[in-house]
């Protein structure tokens, strides 16, 4: 392969169509401002290097990234590309990843709006995401260790596993469908409204109105705190080793808890059934 090390870039498609380069210590930033550095590329390492400038990394394949950072200038950084290792960067501008496949990522520090739309398998292992819509409509997600501040995220997304994740973000996972979430937290109003076949286990739930209009939801061994009118409109199957505040009119299924603050069934269709301490409905 060849190497460029130590070398400033700026001009518009700098190192367009590339195969078989490995970058080091290099820059994307000058006066010329030009966009789409490595686009069209193939069979990339890049190491140590520091891009300013938009669009780097769109049409490429089998790209490694290992200890770099993308600046909030580095807009729009990956899209269109396929066969992608990310490892202990930064990608700090908005959109950073979308309509992307086979993705693995470890270490990363993701400061990104709208990071990964339309993804398709990515494999994410310590690394830490401030983001809103934050992997919308993407599939095949495994994520491992990977904390999240933000707003508006996993919807729509599919066919994925979350394991030792703390999540703090509201309306997450609206509309997901085949999920498993495992020994994580998850914080955040109105959790998983409209989701199919979503599963939690072992897990700590906290926020206001989680968990409605579901269908096929399964709770094992989980916690829940602040949680009023759960369960809303959903058919669930759930155990649960905590009290929780209120359940609203589940639809369907049975929902096993210690204590329960209120029971509301005010819904004539709502057909599930509460087992409590103090409750039987």
């Amino acid at each position: 392969m060849q190497i460029i090390e130590n070398q400033t870039f700026d001009e518009e498609r700098a190192l367009y169509g590339s195969h078989e380069i490995e970058l080091r210590n290099c820059r994307f930033d000058g006066p010329a401002d030009g966009e789409s550095a490595l686009k069209e590329s193939g069979k990339i390492l890049v190491e140590d290097c520091f891009f300013n400038l938009r669009y780097p990394f769109w049409h490429d394949t089998d790209l490694t990234i290992i200890g770099s950072e993308l600046t909030s200038l580095c807009r729009a950084a990956l899209w269109y590309s396929a066969h992608v290792k990310i490892e202990n960067t930064k990608l700090h501008g908005i959109k950073a990843l979308r309509e992307c496949s086979d993705i693995v990522m470890s270490g990363c520090d993701i400061v990104s709006p709208e990071f990964g739309w339309s993804v398709r398998g990515i494999n994410m292992t310590g690394c830490s995401a401030e983001s809103e819509y934050f992997m919308l409509r993407s599939e095949r997600l495994h994520f491992d260790n990977v904390r999240l501040k933000g707003k508006y995220s996993f919807q729509y997304i599919t066919d994925s596993v979350f394991i030792n994740c703390n999540f703090d973000t509201k309306d997450a996972f609206w509309h997901a469908k085949n999920v498993v979430i495992k020994d994580s937290i998850i914080k955040g109003e109105y959790l998983a409204w409209y989701c199919e076949n979503v599963t939690f286990e072992n897990c700590t739930i906290i926020g206001t109105q989680p968990l409605c209009y579901c269908k096929g939801l399964k709770l094992i061994d989980c916690r829940m705190e602040n949680c009023d009118l759960s369960f809303e409109k959903s058919d669930v199957e759930a155990n649960i080793l905590s009290s929780v505040d209120s359940i609203k009119n589940p639809h369907s299924g049975r929902i096993i808890v210690p204590s329960l603050g209120e029971l509301i069934m005010d819904d004539p269709e709502a057909k599930g059934m509460v087992f409590a301490g103090e409750y039987l409905g």
